[in-house]
């Protein structure tokens, strides 16, 4: 084809990724056929499923796609603000199914059960969050709030106003959360104290703090597991 884009149009149809979800079902197709889809065209040497191929293979699957701003994504040749925009958008909401899906997981009978409920919310994230898990007596979560972001310590993480919210939806424990982006699942010295002194004060509040669990893309640290509650 003789210049502009290279478009599915274009495509024979065993190696159109739209007809091939219609065809064969979603479940058909390969990640970076469904890329294709979303991205729509490729350049006038490369299509769309070879630009895509081509961007998860240098940034090392999903996952790590989903960590890119919009300027990391517009470096690679062949992707503008639009189609960064739409890549972008596209697996937010699928990261807003997953928690949707997770919220439904109301009852914490272990650290496994707060790793499912938290990561699709901070497991992915470039920067730190520290997030907080209210329960009520027969250990539902009442709310998960945010409490910090960017960093772990007595100045972001404010104490008083954790228990605040705690006599506020009426709960009687709670779970402390936070996320590593580095993927080191060891907690720091900032991260032994500030569960220190929120314990404490649980402590003296009666509100019962039941762990502290560090989480990261796919795996977990839970104080209580490891014996430091």
């Amino acid at each position: 084809m003789e210049g502009g884009h290279f478009t599915i149009k274009n495509w024979s149809d065993d190696d159109k990724p739209r007809e091939k979800l219609m065809l064969k079902g979603k479940e058909a197709l390969s990640d970076a056929e469904l890329l294709a889809i979303l991205i729509g065209s490729g350049s006038r040497n490369e299509s769309a499923v070879a630009l895509s191929q081509r961007i998860l293979a240098n940034v090392g699957g999903l996952n790590s796609l989903a960590k890119l701003s919009i300027a990391q994504l517009m470096k690679f040749k062949g992707i503008g603000e639009a189609k960064a925009v739409t890549i972008i958008a596209s697996l937010e909401l699928c990261a807003r199914r997953r928690s949707e899906k997770a919220v439904e997981i109301t009852k914490i009978t272990s650290s496994k059960k707060v790793f499912d409920l938290m990561q699709p919310v901070i497991g992915d994230l470039s920067h730190e969050e520290f997030w907080v898990l209210f329960l009520n007596n027969s250990n539902n979560v009442i709310s998960k709030v945010q409490l910090s972001k960017g960093g772990i310590g007595g100045t972001t993480v404010d104490v008083r106003l954790i228990f605040k919210l705690a006599f506020e939806k009426y709960a009687t424990a709670l779970i402390l959360c936070h996320n590593h982006p580095s993927g080191s699942l060891i907690p720091s010295d900032a991260d032994k104290q500030i569960t220190r002194k929120i314990r404490e004060a649980g402590n003296k509040l009666d509100v019962k703090v039941l762990d502290h669990v560090i989480i990261t893309e796919s795996k977990y640290y839970s104080f209580v597991d490891e014996g430091i509650f």
